[in-house]
């Protein structure tokens, strides 16, 4: 059963279940350092842009409704 069977003592198809997840993972193409740190810098900067256009959009609407309701 090998090192995952024999701690935990699994059913024989949870362990060639684990196996297979095991090899499927190694065949991943995984990002580059480089390539996470664009990814995240990116995803940052907009949900910084959404954060700031939706508070305006806010703002905005807030200040006409006010202006509607006196």
């Amino acid at each position: 059963m090998g090192l995952i069977g024999n701690i935990i003592r699994l059913p024989a198809s949870t362990v060639k279940f684990l196996k297979e997840v095991r090899a499927e993972l190694k065949k991943v193409s995984w990002s580059t350092k480089e390539e996470l740190i664009v990814a995240t810098v990116v995803v940052l900067a907009g949900s910084a842009f959404l954060t700031i256009y939706i508070a305006l959009i806010d703002i905005g609407l807030s200040r006409i409704m006010r202006s509607i309701l006196r």
